[in-house]
């Protein structure tokens, strides 16, 4: 047997390994787009030249990070890491070489130049090849820093980080009900990767574990299917686990003035410097008691959500986007219950709002023959304190809490966007 590798010497091969990647240059840039376009990841249908809508590329540049506003895609595969490194530069070279990946892979590419295939037999190929042919899927890679990376849990500032870290970046506050493990909670970094092919997300995770290698390390993940959510004014509210539609009123792209209030970051928020166009990313794992709620009533769902479950109306009303009348009564009560999850959360009662972006998820059963079962919960917003905190005390009364239970918990400080081909994801905060 091989002697084992030293935490000292994993860190000096993953160094050494992303400064060859990085050190391809313009020949190996050049070399890549010939391999992933034919022995690669395929990017157009072979009989037509064209790529469907669902499975064409969401573009990578831009003011903001792709996978925020961007039309919610069918599945998810959500990482948080520990940096494992002191090392400020090590660190750095990552997120340079993360940033290169995540550029190739969301426009249908291999992770590195040489691809799966195409580079020496001797070696560990750049690509892990389980996406070659398939379409970019409308991968996006979105990512996030944790309270931790700033200040580590026992208060040591490792990477010279502290003074920028957001006022608004902590840790959230516990709340009733809640039974989180702390092994699948926080983190000092996330990417969240959403696509509409389960195999591209998890592709593109793995790659990126791959490159961080000896320099990060795999805290917790998650892997979701069926959003729960619509971000754009044109895809139909789709229904969660308990049989409902959900996100309803969520915040939309075409709300350009609801997304400045609620969702990006200004330059004059504390922060701004660096986080100006990025948002706080708050996640929550939120298991649904799926038997309990199986045996309740209809009746008794739908006063416990405040919605028909057919229809989606707010009860009282009868389309699923007419406006909820907390007034309205019914046989000598409020129509919408003054518990229900659509009264509490609702931004007329909540006083704010939140852009919701999660996904359903089934992990198996518990050991007592129970699903383990329910919802990644998912949220951006410009301000966690006024926005998903704000909405979760206001939910103390909420009925659903009798069916749901709050086991894992995060939060993280989501950069603006790539720029063009110089930018790098986290250039604005380490140069700083």
């Amino acid at each position: 047997m091989s002697e084992p590798t030293t935490a000292g010497e994993q860190g000096g091969l993953s160094r050494r390994r992303v400064l060859g990647w990085l050190g391809a240059g313009t020949a190996g840039a050049l070399a890549g787009g010939a391999a992933g376009g034919l022995i690669g990841r395929a990017t157009a249908d072979d009989a037509t030249g064209t790529v469907p809508a669902a499975h064409g590329a969401v573009p990578f540049t831009g003011a903001h990070q792709a996978g925020i506003v961007t039309p919610a895609q069918d599945r998810l595969h959500f990482v948080a890491f520990d940096v494992v490194t002191d090392d400020r530069e090590e660190l750095v070279e990552v997120l340079k070489a993360w940033t290169e990946a995540a550029r190739r892979m969301t426009a249908g590419r291999d992770a590195g130049p040489e691809g799966a295939v195409a580079g020496s037999p001797h070696a560990p190929p750049d690509d892990t090849g389980e996406a070659i042919d398939l379409p970019p899927s409308e991968l996006t890679l979105t990512i996030g820093f944790g309270p931790t990376l700033f200040t580590s849990a026992d208060g040591v500032d490792r990477f010279g980080l502290a003074a920028r870290r957001p006022a608004h970046l902590s840790e959230l506050p516990p709340f009733p009900g809640d039974q989180l493990d702390p092994a699948t909670s926080g983190g000092d970094l996330c990417i969240q990767a959403c696509a509409n092919d389960p195999q591209v997300a998890v592709h593109a995770v793995r790659n990126l574990v791959r490159l961080g290698a000896g320099v990060v390390s795999v805290r917790w993940s998650q892997l979701g299917f069926g959003r729960t959510s619509s971000t754009t004014a044109d895809q139909v509210t789709p229904r969660n686990l308990f049989g409902f539609k959900d996100g309803t009123n969520n915040l939309k792209a075409e709300d350009p003035s609801g997304l400045d209030r609620f969702v990006w970051v200004d330059p004059a928020d504390s922060g701004g410097d660096w986080l100006a166009g990025g948002s706080y990313l708050v996640t929550r794992r939120i298991r649904m008691l799926i038997e309990p709620w199986d045996t309740s009533s209809l009746r008794e769902q739908e006063q416990t959500i405040g919605r028909a479950k057919g229809s989606g109306a707010p009860l009282g009303q009868r389309g699923e986007f007419d406006a909820v009348d907390f007034t309205a009564r019914v046989d000598g009560g409020f129509a919408v219950p003054e518990t229900s999850h659509v009264f509490l959360a609702h931004p007329t009662n909540a006083g704010t709002a939140i852009l919701r972006r999660g996904y359903s998820f089934v992990d198996g059963s518990d050991g007592l023959g129970r699903l383990d079962a329910g919802m990644f919960f998912i949220a951006f917003q410009r301000d966690p304190e006024t926005g998903f905190v704000q909405v979760q005390r206001n939910l103390r009364a909420d009925a659903l809490n009798e069916y749901i239970r709050h086991t894992s918990s995060a939060v993280f400080a989501c950069p603006p966007g790539v720029r063009d081909d110089g930018d790098w994801w986290g250039r604005a905060l380490f140069a700083g």
